[in-house]
C-alpha cells in the first residue's frame, strides 16, 4: 500500500493515530486540570510504565490540554547528566517572564525572578547562558542557603504565589523523573508538599519507570499520599484492535482480524511495537486489505528495525561487565528474577554483581519490582538479547 498513506509511526513520543486504551487517565488528566484552574485541591501525579507503554506520549497530552486551559506548562525531561536545578532554572525563568506581563503579577513575577537568581546562584547551578538583568538583583534570604531541599520549597512557594496573583495555574510537566537522585527527589517532594499546604495554583505530571515509586517513598514517607501513581502497561486486545483498525480503515483500507492477532501475540499489546508492526505491515501489504501473511513478511523488517534503534541504542550504553548481567537474565527468562539466579548464572557471588546491578538501575535498563527481584524496563529485551548472541 501506498507509504504515504501509512498511518504508523513508531517514534520516541511520537503521537499514535489511535490513542487506544488509554482514556480512563486522559479524562482523570482533564478533571484534575479543571479542578485546579477551579481553584480546587488536586494530587499531582506521576505515569510509570515500561519503556515503549507511551509514557511521554500521555504526558504531551497534559501539556496541550494545559495549554488549551492558558496555563504556564513547561516540559522537561530529566537525564543523567543534568542536575534537577539546572533543568528547572531556564524553565521557571520563562514562566515568571510570562506571569510578569500579567499586571496583576507584576511585582509578585519580579520578586520570583529576584529569587529564582538568588536559588541559581547559591546552587551554582549549570544554567547555561541566562540572563536575569541588570535590574534584576538577587533576593537576599529566600532560596539561597545552598540546601536544595530549604530552597526549593521556598522557589516554588514564590513562582507558585505569582501564578495565585495572575489566576493562573502552573504545570511542570517532567519525564524520565527516575534519573533524579534520592537528595533531588526529597527535594521536588518537599517543594510540591509545601505547595500543597499553601494550596497554591502549581503541579507536577510526571512520567517515569517503575522504580518512581519506591524511589519517592524512600526520600520522603509521605509521597505516597502526596502523588497518585497511576500505571500503564501494554495494552488489552480489544485496545490492541482499536489502535490497528480505526487507523487503517480511515485510509480507506482493512486488517483481517488473523492479522490483528498475529501483530498482538507479536507485540504482546505494547503500544510502541504496535506502531512498527503496523507500519511494516503497511508498507509490504499490495492491501487493500492487511492480511496474516503481510504481517508475518513484515515481521523480519520489524524486528531489525527494533533491534537497530529501540534495543540497541539502550545496549550500547553499557560496559562489558553489565552487558554480562543482562545476558545472564536474558538466559534464565524474562524475569523478573532473583539476584541469586542471575549471580548463579555468572558463577559468582551475589554481593559481587550487587554494584553493577545498581548501575544498572541507575541507567534505567533493569528495576526492582519487589526485594530482591530484577527485571527488565524494556519490553522484550531478553528477546533481543537472545538474538544477538554477542560476545562481550
Amino acid at each position: 500500500m501506498d507509504p504515504v498513506l501509512n498511518p504508523f509511526v513508531p517514534g520516541a513520543g511520537t503521537q499514535p493515530p489511535k490513542m487506544a486504551g488509554r482514556e480512563d487517565l486522559l479524562e482523570r488528566t482533564r478533571i484534575t486540570l479543571e479542578r485546579m484552574k477551579a481553584g480546587r485541591g488536586s494530587k499531582s501525579f506521576i505515569v510509570v510504565g515500561l519503556r515503549g507503554v507511551g509514557k511521554t506520549v500521555l504526558l504531551n497530552q497534559v501539556y496541550t490540554k494545559a495549554t488549551e486551559l492558558e496555563f504556564c506548562a513547561v516540559q522537561i525531561e530529566a537525564h543523567e547528566n543534568k542536575s534537577l536545578s539546572a533543568l528547572l532554572t531556564p524553565q521557571l525563568r520563562q514562566i515568571l517572564f510570562r506571569l510578569d506581563k500579567l499586571a496583576r503579577a507584576s511585582e509578585k513575577a519580579k520578586q520570583g525572578l529576584r529569587v529564582l537568581a538568588a536559588f541559581a546562584n547559591s546552587l551554582k547551578a549549570s544554567v547555561g547562558d541566562i540572563e536575569f538583568g541588570l535590574s534584576i538583583d538577587p533576593e537576599i534570604g529566600i532560596a539561597d542557603s545552598g540546601d536544595l531541599e530549604a530552597d526549593l520549597a521556598d522557589l516554588f512557594e514564590v513562582v507558585a504565589a505569582a501564578a495565585k496573583d495572575a489566576g493562573t495555574v502552573i504545570v511542570l510537566i517532567i519525564d524520565e523523573l527516575q534519573y533524579l537522585s534520592e537528595a533531588e527527589m526529597s527535594a521536588l517532594i518537599m517543594a510540591l508538599h509545601r505547595i500543597a499546604q499553601r494550596n497554591l495554583p502549581l503541579m507536577l505530571v510526571g512520567g517515569g519507570l517503575p522504580q518512581l515509586v519506591g524511589l519517592a517513598g524512600n526520600s520522603k514517607s509521605y509521597a505516597e499520599r502526596l502523588f497518585d501513581y497511576p500505571e500503564i502497561g501494554p495494552l488489552l486486545y480489544a485496545d490492541t484492535e482499536l489502535a490497528l483498525v480505526d487507523p487503517i480503515e480511515h485510509e480507506g483500507s482493512t486488517i483481517t482480524d488473523q492479522a490483528v492477532r498475529d501483530i498482538y501475540m507479536a507485540t504482546k499489546g505494547y503500544p510502541y511495537f504496535l506502531q512498527t508492526w503496523g507500519h511494516f505491515a503497511w508498507n509490504i501489504s499490495e492491501g487493500p486489505e492487511i492480511t496474516s501473511n503481510d504481517v508475518h513478511s513484515a515481521s523480519d523488517n520489524a524486528l531489525s528495525n527494533l533491534d537497530e534503534s529501540f534495543f540497541r541504542v539502550r545496549f550500547d550504553r553499557l560496559t562489558p561487565t553489565e552487558r554480562a548481567y543482562l545476558f545472564a537474565m536474558a538466559a534464565v527468562g524474562p524475569g523478573p528474577h532473583r539476584s541469586g539466579e542471575i549471580a548463579t548464572e555468572l558463577e559468582k557471588k551475589v554481593e559481587s554483581v550487587s554494584p553493577t546491578r545498581s548501575s544498572l538501575i541507575k541507567k534505567g535498563m533493569v528495576y526492582s519490582p519487589s526485594h530482591g527481584d530484577t527485571a527488565f524496563t524494556v519490553p522484550m529485551f531478553d528477546e533481543y538479547l537472545n538474538r544477538t548472541k554477542r560476545d562481550d
